[in-house]
């Protein structure tokens, strides 16, 4: 069974970078056959896709965060993570990690999500 543990701060002041954790377990990050990817969601907004890695370490960005995200991984930790720079009040959310098999959309196994809110 394949778990993803989301491990963050919880609490980042504006204008600081926000670094996640995504902790894999039941399955190698270096599998031929998976994207590994950061979703968040807004309090009383929808998903909102961030950045994905892929086997090769070929990394993607959503085009509105590009700019101000970093994504990368371990593999001898089996641990992926997400820097988010220059944090607002906006990027408060509840931040995920998941997996989706390569070519696809389709995410088989999520984290439970950690919250991350940007307040002084």
């Amino acid at each position: 069974q394949v778990q993803l543990q989301e491990s963050g701060p919880g609490l980042v002041k504006p204008s600081q970078t926000l670094s996640l954790t995504c902790t894999v377990s039941g399955g190698s990050i270096a599998s031929n056959d998976y994207y590994w990817n950061w979703i968040r969601q807004p309090p009383g907004k929808g998903l909102e896709w961030m950045a994905a890695i892929d086997p090769y370490d070929g990394t993607y960005y959503s085009p509105s965060l590009k700019k101000r995200t970093s994504i990368s991984r371990d593999t001898s930790k089996n641990q992926f993570t997400l820097q988010l720079s220059s944090v607002t009040p906006e990027d408060t959310a509840l931040y995920y990690c998941a997996r989706a098999r390569r070519g696809t959309d389709e995410y088989d196994y999520w984290g439970q999500g950690t919250q991350v809110t940007v307040s002084a």
